[in-house]
């Protein structure tokens, strides 16, 4: 059937038939009745299937739309029962997977599309990372207003001072009901847990052991062990930063009162263990519905604010009262002052592309004011003579980040980049860096201006557990030195035992000698600046050997495959883009993600996919996989 009829078709039946409906999709989210009669039922759900199955195109994409716009203004209920059937239908996840999820998802993926209009900006960028079908837009122009004239200071020299040690953890992802002997082999996203009687202990062939799997997200037992190993490898950390993301992958199980749950037990164990001064950020886990985290502007009775509310209360013993309320009130962002210090730490989930709360009509310049305090906290910085560090969950540069907050935050990153000591980030699971300049178009060491490190998770699903430890000067705060640690899950005592934490590598001794002049492993002193990593991906761009090291300590070892030719490239681009149109990476129509149980290698090719690491919208996850399933394989 075109596009043309299908959208015709459905805005009759939608005025026409209006009380049809509802009976109509709720017999297609029950999906048990599959006998003659009801087939016709499923009209809806194929016609939508249809459309998707031909879409290649931007204009097909806002036809596509137009059918779910329509079926949206019948109310949530009627947008969610479709949702699941197609989710159903799909094979994307288990049916109970698609009903919780697509609950949750659907309400807010129904005000989008009652909001804004098709062929709208809003609508082409939905289109672009949604579906694939559009090509991101030209960033929207816009200045961000800064108070006073960059000033002629450039990043201060090393002091030569005796270091000081900062510990990073990010993405922990726990899982409180993990269980010790429950199945790894399973359906869903997230193993290890009795979903059915076959997977409880003791009836599986798959058990999974007492500290972690690599098909699951971390026990707490995991999580013990990496609290203990810092305070007993650093025990004189200066202090902790933590970027975001504690509650674990089974998001349609997720609600306000486990994410409250999860978010306490973290924090509170975190101190229990006596970390140094912990400084969090809002991951986009952090909530339920997972990645929902309204801007103030939006009118919603879906509010995140409880989130804040708790995290902001967790954080108080380390950030004090007056920091705490700002987080409260403020997106969950905050500064917080260590020495001559200042520590900002932003709520990236205002520019993440899986927030849907942001395709609103006009998409905001500034959700939530939250630049514009950026700007007020970096200029009070600049004015005290304090360098800052940027705290957020996802890289600002990644092909997650909308391209218009990106660019807005990247000027803001250029206009301050003599106070911006270093950015700290999460997200990917992967021990990664990015890098910024001033000319994106002509990218040297001699305008590359600050450098986002990306932290390795914890949670086993990506590879083996891992935290970071910086070595920092005293007065600068520059990066001197990275020394990651991680424990090896493959060991043949791991499930007895326990972990064992060891030194992965030195990010000074691997990479100091390979650029001209090399920077010795015993030169303390020697900041790794953007300039020295902007020089690293230059050797990495022609030199496959130490690319490959890379690329191994990228996947901390674990399943790392081949990267050769456009991967290496590819690769590059990424690091050398700290903002992300500049990424190199483009949707791709049609990308398949398999159930976990349908394909060996499933697990793995998720690993693989670059894009978000952190467990994507179900949403988004169907209507690719109904892009690229035809109705004959399923």
């Amino acid at each position: 059937m075109k596009t043309s009829v299908l959208f015709a078709s459905l805005l009759t039946a939608s005025v026409a038939s209006a009380a049809v409906a509802p009976a109509t999709l709720s017999s297609l989210a029950a999906g048990s009745d599959m006998s003659p009669a009801h087939l016709h039922k499923r009209t809806t759900a194929e016609e939508v299937w249809e459309a998707l199955e031909e879409a290649a195109t931007c204009t097909a994409c806002e036809a596509v739309l137009t059918l779910l716009k329509a079926v949206a203004h019948l109310g949530n209920s009627d947008f969610v029962d479709l949702m699941t059937a197609l989710c159903i239908i799909s094979d994307t996840e288990d049916e109970d997977v698609c009903k919780g999820i697509i609950a949750m998802e659907g309400p807010i993926l129904a005000h989008d599309l009652r909001q804004f209009r098709i062929g709208s900006h809003t609508s082409e960028v939905f289109c672009a990372y949604v579906f694939g079908l559009c090509e991101i837009p030209s960033v929207t122009a816009y200045d961000v207003p800064f108070p006073s004239p960059k000033p002629a200071t450039g990043r201060p020299t090393s002091s030569g001072k005796t270091p000081i040690e900062v510990v990073h953890f990010s993405d922990i992802h726990v899982d409180r009901f993990y269980e010790e002997g429950a199945s790894y082999n399973c359906t869903k996203n997230i193993c290890c847990r009795p979903y059915t009687t076959a997977y409880e202990p003791g009836n599986t062939e798959y058990p999974a052991g007492a500290y972690g799997n690599h098909a699951c997200d971390s026990p707490v037992t995991l999580e013990k062990s990496m609290y203990g190993a810092i305070k007993e490898l650093v025990p004189d950390a200066a202090f902790t930063i933590f970027t975001g993301d504690v509650v674990e992958g089974a998001i349609w199980l997720v609600n306000e009162t486990e994410v409250t749950a999860n978010l306490q037990d973290a924090y509170q164990l975190m101190a229990s263990y006596g970390l140094a001064t912990v400084f969090g950020t809002v991951g986009n886990h952090d909530v339920a519905p997972v990645n929902s985290w309204p801007p103030s502007a939006i009118d919603t009775t879906i509010s995140s604010q409880w989130a804040y509310d708790t995290m902001s209360s967790e954080w108080e013993q380390w950030i004090g009262s007056s920091a705490s309320s700002v987080a409260d009130s403020n997106p969950g962002s905050y500064s917080a002052i260590f020495g001559n210090l200042r520590i900002i730490s932003i709520n990236t989930n205002m520019y993440y592309e899986e927030n849907f709360w942001l395709f609103a009509p006009t998409m905001e310049t500034d959700p939530s004011g939250q630049l514009a305090w950026l700007v007020d906290e970096l200029q009070a910085a600049e004015d005290a003579g304090q360098r800052v560090w940027i705290l957020g969950h996802m890289p600002m540069g990644s092909s997650n980040a909308l391209h218009d907050g990106s660019n807005y935050f990247d000027q803001i990153v250029n206009r301050y980049d003599a106070t911006i000591a270093a950015l700290f980030f999460g997200h990917t699971h992967k021990d990664q860096l990015q890098i910024a300049y001033s000319d994106y178009t002509a990218r040297s060491y001699k305008n590359a201006v600050a450098t986002s490190y990306i932290a390795p998770a914890l949670t086993p699903t990506s590879g083996m557990p891992a935290f970071r430890v910086y070595s920092v000067d005293p007065e600068t705060y520059g990066i001197l030195d990275i020394v990651t640690y991680m424990t090896d899950m493959s060991a043949e005592d791991y499930d007895t035992a326990g972990p064992t934490w060891t030194k992965y590598y030195s990010a000074k001794e691997a990479y100091g000698p390979l650029v001209t002049p090399p920077i010795a492993a015993s030169d303390t002193a020697a900041e790794l600046s953007p300039a020295f990593w902007h020089n690293v991906t230059e050797v990495l761009a022609v030199n496959q050997t130490a690319f490959d090291e890379y690329y191994a300590r990228k996947w901390r070892g674990y399943e790392v495959g081949s990267c050769t030719g456009d991967c290496v490239s590819s690769e590059i681009c990424m690091m050398q883009a700290a903002e992300a149109q500049y990424n190199c990476w483009t949707p791709t129509v049609g990308i398949h993600f398999s159930k976990r149980g349908n394909s060996t290698t499933a697990a793995a090719d998720a690993r693989k996919h670059d894009h978000d690491e952190c467990e994507p919208s179900l949403a988004k996850r169907m209507f690719h996989n109904l892009r690229k399933t035809k109705r004959s394989q399923i």
